[in-house]
């Protein structure tokens, strides 16, 4: 499910900063191959430099989930957990063994509960695992705040770059238009792909990491109380905090 905010944001602001280039001229003369090289290029071989290959290319994958919309529907996730609940007080926790469910972190949880672990051992294992997820998140989002740094600072490399062309081609008047043009291209190149793309990127990668997690501690609480063997209500109204407080009655009442 894409995530029409991002989606409609990011073409948005840059439909506006296209539509305002055509308004002052022709589309082409905003366009300098060099400028794109070293703004565009250098970002990203520089921030490359400061993580791990293996970091770098995953961050580029994990970018597609700026697009995608909240992946869990929390309310039908205590829903189903609430069932879960039901069952395991009127069966045992063995009879949650074979149950399929939608979540894969819900799954693993069931299956510590089902295989007789201690309530601390759960706790600990499932809270190792919500700590390293957020760590990789943190570090895909962390390589798009860095290129958001990065690229205003390309973008005045190139623009010292042509300022240099420019004054060491004084005698010549027909090649400091170019050159100044380089220079202007590559601050505006810098200063779009920093505020326009890598920046909301980076943020809605934080968003996401933070709604995962939030899902995560719901599900940690939720088996904890399961494997206490509290009422399937007490565990309902207690997974409904998680919920906006405007929603918490409308899910109740579904």
């Amino acid at each position: 499910m894409v995530d029409l905010a991002t989606l409609v944001g990011l073409l948005g602001a840059m439909g506006l900063i296209i539509v305002t280039m055509l308004m002052s001229g022709s589309l082409g003369m905003f366009v300098n191959a060099p400028s794109l090289v070293i703004v565009v290029g250098g970002s990203i071989f520089a921030v490359m430099a400061k993580f791990g290959l293996g970091q770098f290319l995953g961050a580029m994958k994990v970018a597609g989930k700026s697009f995608k919309g909240g992946g869990t529907d929390t309310a039908a996730l205590i829903e189903e957990i609430v069932g879960l609940a039901d069952a395991a007080r009127k069966g045992g926790l063995l009879s949650l063994e074979g149950k399929e469910v939608g979540n894969e972190f819900l799954q693993k949880g069931i299956q510590l509960l089902v295989d007789g672990h201690d309530p601390d051992v759960v706790k600990t294992l499932l809270s190792k695992d919500r700590t390293l997820a957020e760590d990789r998140h943190a570090v895909g989002a962390q390589i798009f705040k860095d290129m958001t740094a990065m690229a205003p600072a390309m973008g005045m490399i190139g623009t010292l770059i042509g300022l240099v062309a420019m004054l060491a081609n004084m005698d010549d008047p027909k090649s400091i238009g170019p050159a100044m043009a380089v220079a202007l291209l590559t601050t505006l190149y810098g200063a779009v792909m920093a505020n326009g793309l890598t920046d909301p990127i980076a943020a809605k990668l934080n968003l996401r990491a933070n709604e995962e997690a939030m899902i995560k501690n719901l599900i940690i609480d939720a088996l904890l109380a399961i494997q206490a063997g509290q009422n399937p209500r007490v565990i309902d109204g207690m997974l409904k905090t998680y919920l906006p407080e405007g929603k918490r009655d409308v899910a109740g009442d579904e």
